[in-house]
């Protein structure tokens, strides 16, 4: 399984456009080689060089498995229109919350986890909540990452 973004390549700068110095807007993501036996997809974004320890920037599960890519823009909902829902960002938040490194380049990991299952369908689930409810389902992960310096 492989997921790769038609906004930057992996290891690569994210322009400012998908973060807090531009619009903000979500990132596109494509994926492929999802395994034939997945249900569904999930998908956390991190920053694991914030100052005080990994930012969650992205929470989305229960996108549907023969869903190939995520436009860009997705709306600030619990529920999009595929199905998919998204959780909550370290900020408490709903939906995407782009890059905004206080100090210095940091990078954005996105990764993307094919599950054997549908999850429940609460709303608003943080990363903890997320990957213990996926414990025993993952059947495949992948990730690419941006980096992000506002200076």
């Amino acid at each position: 399984m492989k997921i790769t973004s038609t906004a930057f390549n992996d290891g690569t700068p994210i322009p400012p456009k998908y973060t807090c110095d531009g619009e903000d807007t979500s990132i596109p993501l494509k994926w492929q080689d999802v395994p034939d036996n997945a249900k569904s997809l999930a998908l956390i974004m991190v920053d694991p060089d914030a100052p005080r320890g990994t930012w969650v920037h992205w929470v989305m599960y229960n996108l549907p498995a023969e869903q190939g890519e995520l436009a860009e823009g997705q709306p600030i909902a619990a529920v999009l229109p595929n199905g998919a829902i998204q959780g909550k960002n370290t900020s408490g938040e709903i939906g995407y919350s782009g890059p905004c490194p206080p100090d210095r380049q940091h990078r954005y990991f996105f990764k993307l986890y094919a599950l054997d299952c549908m999850l429940e369908k609460q709303t608003g689930m943080t990363k903890a909540a997320l990957l213990e409810a996926m414990q025993g389902h993952i059947l495949e992960e992948c990730q690419t990452f941006g980096v992000y310096d506002r200076r």
